[in-house]
């Protein structure tokens, strides 16, 4: 009887056992929450706030990362990519943070940005904690910076800094600023907020002079070439695609909103179109510039025998032409939109509404300054020298939009498995500078971008080298042509008469 007893303990120790073991992996096999968006997140984080501000979306992306860590270290693939997918998508891109950085920080920082979240997708891909930890330092440095340039530093930011020892230690790292520096900035309230007139004039002005301006590179060096080759009644198709393409960025912006209400996450599909777009003008854009060039050859040597100046368009080039200005207003058309809603939004709480108009203005009119200079002024160069330089212009606008299309290609997650490293080559290209120069042409310190970059233009000198031989050929032959006609000038042969 007492060893029957023994045996029943002993297996339910067991089962104690097992059950608690069970009990344990159990507790350890859910993954850290988040909140997915700045909206679920305010009210958590920051319920007294009245307005978005930087510093508390910093601290917020901050605590959507360190969920990220804790669930790729504990084997949660999918909700580490979610969070790092989500600290872009349902922050940084919609509470205003990615749009102010562009205006009023630079557009390269907010590049670097994104190449950060898109390192932080990559290294969940390969199940890289350190990888993930290394980006996330990075990414909170920017952030935390940034903030500090972009909003005043609230009474509830600094009590976070207070309760939450773990973030007040990197904190002061990144920034140099203690408690007594928080709380001393507390109590100095800027006047160039969200909001304010200069900061709704600055994010207005810069936003469209920087997406606009590859348009109007685009679409005025087309315009007078066609005005310089004698088809000036094509410009009419060239601006018809540029309204068309206005008119399609605004119902593309309506539906790109609806859909990123829905899901935040849906944001990608934006990047991903803009990136498609910007390929497919890359490709518009090379048939057009080597069209230019192989047509200006035939009139730079009519133009030598002072034959009258005449180019035909074909309805296939002219449809490129047209289509062309289309792609290149629509590329960025609907992300402006998208852009200028909170800028609206945030000056309606403030007292810049009437600055964002002025903003809207002031780049129109230098726009228009720089397509005019383009339009007017460029038809004046010679003849030759003028369609070398447009053709010139419209493969660096392709090597341009070649590299700008792959990063937002990169920013909506397409090639997150892919590994670009390239020993010996890719130190050496992360030592380009980053600058807004750079960024309006495409150009950043990434092997993914700037090899394909390379090829195109190792492209274009092959085909500029083919075509300056056959100018060459051309010109030897025309000029035997024009001796044998000078030969040939009544006059200048006697005829035997028959008598």
């Amino acid at each position: 009887m007492t060893s029957q007893i023994r045996r029943v303990s002993a297996f339910a120790a067991v089962l104690f056992i097992l059950a608690a073991i069970f009990c344990v992996n159990a507790g350890a096999a859910e993954a850290t929450p988040f909140y997915a968006t700045w909206e679920e997140a305010k009210p958590v984080y920051f319920p007294d706030s009245t307005s978005t501000n930087m510093n508390e979306v910093a601290y917020a992306i901050d605590k959507v990362i360190e969920a990220g860590h804790h669930n790729l270290e504990n084997g949660f693939m999918d909700e580490a990519y979610q969070c790092a997918q989500q600290g872009y998508y349902g922050y940084y891109e919609v509470c205003g943070f990615e749009r102010r950085t562009m205006a009023e920080i630079s557009g390269a920082r907010k590049n670097e940005v994104e190449f950060i979240y898109r390192d932080l997708r990559k290294a969940v891909k390969n199940n890289s904690l350190a990888d993930y930890d290394e980006a996330c330092k990075r990414l909170r440095t920017d952030l935390y910076q940034d903030a500090l340039q972009l909003s005043d530093v609230t009474p509830a930011f600094v009590e976070k800094y207070k309760t939450d020892k773990e973030f007040a230690s990197y904190y002061t790292e990144i920034t140099g600023n203690d408690q007594a520096k928080l709380e001393e900035m507390a109590g100095v309230q800027r006047t160039n907020g969200a909001g304010s007139a200069a900061s709704s004039f600055v994010q207005a002005f810069i936003i469209l002079l920087r997406e606009g301006l590859e348009a109007i590179l685009v679409i005025g060096g087309i315009i007078a070439y066609l005005i310089k080759s004698g088809n000036k009644k094509h410009v009419r198709s060239v601006y018809i695609g540029s309204v068309f393409a206005i008119i399609l960025s605004f119902v593309a912006a309506w539906i790109l909103g609806m859909i990123k209400n829905a899901n935040a996450a849906a944001g990608a599909n934006q990047e991903i179109i803009e990136g498609v777009t910007a390929l497919l003008a890359v490709a518009v854009l090379f048939y057009v510039s080597n069209w230019m060039l192989s047509k200006s050859e035939t009139e730079v040597w009519q133009s030598y025998l002072n034959k009258q100046v005449e180019s035909s368009v074909s309805k296939g080039s002219m449809f490129a032409l047209g289509f062309t200005a289309f792609l290149a207003v629509f590329r960025e058309g609907a992300e402006v939109i998208l852009f200028y809603q909170p800028i609206i939004s945030d000056a309606e709480k403030g007292e810049g509404v009437g600055f964002v108009w002025l903003g809207v203005l002031a780049a129109v009119v230098v726009l228009a300054i720089i397509f005019v200079l383009i339009r007017f002024f460029s038809i004046k160069l010679p003849l030759k020298p003028f369609f070398i330089t447009t053709s010139i212009l419209m493969a660096i606008m392709s090597i341009a939009f070649l590299g700008s299309g792959i990063k937002e290609l990169i920013e909506g997650g397409v090639f997150d498995n892919a590994n670009w490293y390239i020993p010996g080559l890719t130190p050496l290209i992360e030592k380009i500078p980053t600058n807004d120069v750079l960024d309006i042409f495409g150009i950043y310190p990434h092997t993914e971008t700037i090899v394909p970059q390379f090829i195109l233009l190792v492209i274009y000198i092959i085909l500029f080298i083919v075509q300056i031989r056959r100018s060459q050929k051309m010109k030897r032959e025309l000029e035997e042509q024009r001796k044998l006609e000078e030969q040939h000038q009544p006059g200048e042969q006697t005829t035997p008469v028959n008598s």
